[in-house]
């Protein structure tokens, strides 16, 4: 059965005007275009559309959307399992967040006490998750489920002014960075300041400190590209030159 772009519009909540624009853009082309123009949309159309409203929730853009479902070995089936994990975490993430300011409200009113770690609780718990969905997996494998466990548990811990010192301290590790990479000496005063600086960064998540994991967590930011990109956003060579740093100092 073919549908006009009308009715595809009245179906989906898609106005006229975008779908018009997915076809120009390729990211959505009618089955048919009649000798006058009009387009029509089948089965196949509608479930395409579908997956495209999908990633639009979860807030992809459009030429990555057209990336995604276009490529060879796209699988309908394990897409609605991403979208479906992606969904639950984004529910526990308002779901918390509800929770937080509902305590806070009543903290307020002077019905309950609420000590300075809860009142981050759920802007913690939101980093925690997008952690997971980003790295869990690898992260897991290299140091395992309890380790894993006991980080995300003294991350919780962080009061506001810890999680500012954190913040601060990362701060400070990348522009000290920009500045070791104008004069490379993995044995100058400046990259032990560097070393000594991600080594406090790490304290407040690591609950039990090693030279090993610090080397592993190391080797990470250079064999993992999520790991590079991050470290690599303001100045090409940050990850490897901190890696470097790790591995010599960490003994």
């Amino acid at each position: 059965m073919l549908y006009t772009i009308k009715k595809i519009a009245e179906i989906s909540g898609v106005s006229t005007r975008t779908l018009r624009y997915y076809d120009e853009i390729s990211l959505l082309k009618p089955a048919q275009t009649n000798e006058s123009g009009y387009r029509f949309y089948g089965e196949k159309e509608i479930n395409r559309l579908q997956q495209i409203l999908f990633y639009r929730e979860l807030n992809i853009k459009l030429e990555d959307i057209k990336l995604i479902l276009d490529q060879p070995n796209f699988s309908v089936e394990r897409a609605l399992t991403e979208h479906y994990q992606k969904l639950l975490m984004k529910k526990v993430r308002i779901e918390n967040l509800i929770a937080s300011i509902e305590k806070t409200m009543k903290y307020y009113r002077g019905e309950i006490k609420l000590a300075d770690t809860e009142k981050f609780t759920a802007f913690k718990e939101k980093q925690i998750l997008e952690n997971e969905q980003q790295y869990g997996e690898e992260i897991r494998e290299k140091y395992g489920e309890d380790e894993v466990k006991a980080a995300n548990r003294k991350f919780l811990q962080l009061t506001e002014v810890d999680l500012e010192d954190m913040k601060s301290t990362e701060e400070l590790l990348f522009h000290k960075l920009k500045i070791y990479l104008t004069q490379v000496d993995v044995n100058n005063e400046l990259a032990q300041e560097i070393f000594n600086l991600h080594k406090q960064w790490l304290s407040y998540t690591l609950p039990n400190y090693s030279s090993d994991i610090h080397k592993g967590i190391g080797e990470m930011y250079v064999g993992d590209d999520r790991f590079k990109s991050y470290y690599d956003r303001n100045d090409i060579g940050s990850a490897e030159a901190l890696n470097n740093i790790i591995q010599h100092y960490a003994n």
